[in-house]
């Protein structure tokens, strides 16, 4: 069978540095370190399996939609925020109009400028965009963990119905005050939080080991699409209706995904009502031997595993610039750019576009690279992890020094947050590398670490930025950037690209 001569040439082209086991990951082989792979059950011949209108696509361009919502419901309020912020208050030192001559690359038209205004000073819009971060890091183990014991189906659709709904009572909570806007927030962080541990434990059920980055990938990137096409609209509807809009659309539309979400998928191929029983017996013929068989999770190994611990590094330091550029990217752009709120959300669309066509095109070559010219699982995570690393800190501080020459900003921007899509085939997918029974706890653990920088990183950055000039941006720029270049370095010395022993059964380690 096509399968069998695939795995026995990948297990014979294994070299000295961990071949053999680095590449089992990848195929689903096995996960116990035995070279007995006669004894796991091959899957049917993908020839025989639909992938137009199956069962696991579909719930791949669900989840797409759903972390679409996810990230659009996110970063609406950092556009938002721009517009709801009275400009000439005496709480607020607004010196913008010394910075830069204001731009503009479209028409003028007429601005809605109904919406209230609130005298919010620069540490409370800080608080603001941090709070979402604050019940985000509670509900990422708990999330796992959960979605392991009762299914991701109805952790990830209530995690984002909440939400919505929260949207939807945003222009109520901003008008009764910044602390209420702040707890609702935090609330919606609280909803979001179990998503992405959720979605993973789906995941082991649906998706083949020889499909997983396919399905993934499809699936994920709805988080940057999300940004996308978010950020612009949400200028766009801040420009021609109202910021409150923002919250009633965005909102709606959740609201609606979740009632499709409910209907249209299942937690496992088992359960679901209209899978094909050649699908169906596909699906679990190549994963019976994936799922750990332990009953107990064992918490000493993970917390003493060094390549865990380089993940977790290498993904609180993404983290802080993505998160910084996510929800101050705006604010950078009207007050030092000086674009209006029209351009601000198409401006700041641009970085997350190039993101998101990277974390595509990336994970192909990272594929080809493993497949074809035999590098090793961890070599193509270092590779890929330093560069989506280090590029975008080099970027990042080199847009601080292009001053009011705006089309060079934007553009060094842009390349910053683009090259951080090689970093998706870097530490992103090491979880499955290291431990791939675990890997929807062991991301509800990296995910928790990486959400601090969420919750620090604008309150810092507001906090230094106070005058808004171009100097103290250098700042925010400069510790961005070192933090990038610093979990880079730990995690090219640290990270591993095998299966650790504590992530092996009992049960197969007799097998073996």
């Amino acid at each position: 069978m096509l399968v069998r001569e695939r795995t026995m040439k990948e297990w014979q082209s294994g070299s000295e540095d961990g071949g053999e086991e680095d590449r089992r990951p990848l195929l689903g082989d096995a996960e116990s370190g035995s070279c007995h792979i006669q004894q796991y059950p091959l899957p049917t011949p993908a020839a025989k399996v639909p992938v137009c209108c199956s069962a696991r696509y579909n719930l791949a361009v669900m989840a797409l939609f759903g972390f679409f919502m996810l990230y659009a419901l996110r970063v609406n309020l950092s556009v938002a925020l721009v517009d709801m912020i009275n400009s000439t208050s005496t709480n607020q030192e607004n010196t913008s109009s010394k910075v830069c001559p204001e731009h503009s690359i479209s028409p003028k038209v007429p601005h809605n400028s109904t919406g209230k205004k609130y005298n919010w000073d620069a540490n409370t819009q800080g608080w603001i965009l941090g709070s979402f971060f604050y019940g985000y890091i509670l509900t990422q183990i708990p999330g796992g963990y959960l979605a392991g014991k009762i299914g991701g189906k109805l952790l990830l659709g209530f995690g984002i119905f909440g939400t919505a709904a929260l949207t939807l009572l945003t222009p109520v909570a901003a008008d009764l005050g910044a602390e209420y806007l702040i707890a609702v927030r935090a609330l919606e962080g609280l909803g979001e939080g179990v998503t992405f541990p959720a979605m993973h434990a789906m995941w082991s059920h649906w998706a083949p080991p020889l499909e997983r980055s396919r399905l993934l990938s499809l699936s994920y990137a709805g988080a940057q699409l999300g940004t996308v096409v978010s950020l612009p609209l949400s200028g766009l509807i801040c420009y021609y209706m109202d910021w409150s809009y923002v919250f009633y659309i965005f909102g709606a539309v959740g609201v609606l995904w979740f009632i499709m979400w409910l209907f249209v998928v299942s937690d496992t191929p088992q359960v679901h009502k209209s899978i094909t029983d050649s699908e169906k017996q596909y699906i679990l013929s190549t994963l019976h031997n994936q799922l750990s068989q332990q009953n107990s999770v064992p918490v000493c190994a993970i917390i003493k595993s060094v390549p865990l611990w380089a993940i977790v590094v290498a993904h609180f330091s993404y983290n802080w610039t993505f998160y910084t550029l996510l929800t101050l990217l705006p604010t950078y752009m009207n007050d030092i750019l000086r674009f209006n709120a029209q351009e601000n959300g198409f401006l700041s669309a641009l970085p997350y576009f190039g993101c998101w066509v990277f974390m595509n095109i990336t994970g192909l070559i990272a594929d080809y690279m493993r497949e074809k010219l035999n590098y090793s699982t961890v070599a193509v995570r270092k590779i890929f992890n330093t560069i989506g690393m280090i590029g975008p800190a080099l970027f990042l501080l080199a847009a601080g020094y292009t001053g009011c020459n705006y089309k060079l900003a934007v553009a060094f921007l842009t390349l910053s947050t683009t090259l951080g899509g090689f970093s998706v085939s870097g530490y992103n997918i090491n979880h499955l590398d290291i431990a791939p029974s675990y890997a929807g706890l062991l991301l509800g653990i990296t995910n928790t670490f990486a959400t601090i920088p969420g919750m620090v990183g604008p309150v810092i950055a507001k906090s230094l930025t106070h005058a808004n000039t171009v100097e103290q941006w250098q700042i925010v720029f400069y510790i961005a950037a070192a933090i990038n270049i610093f979990g880079a370095i730990f995690f090219a010395i640290f990270a591993s690209g095998t299966v650790q022993t504590w992530a092996v059964s009992q049960k197969k380690e007799d097998e073996g």
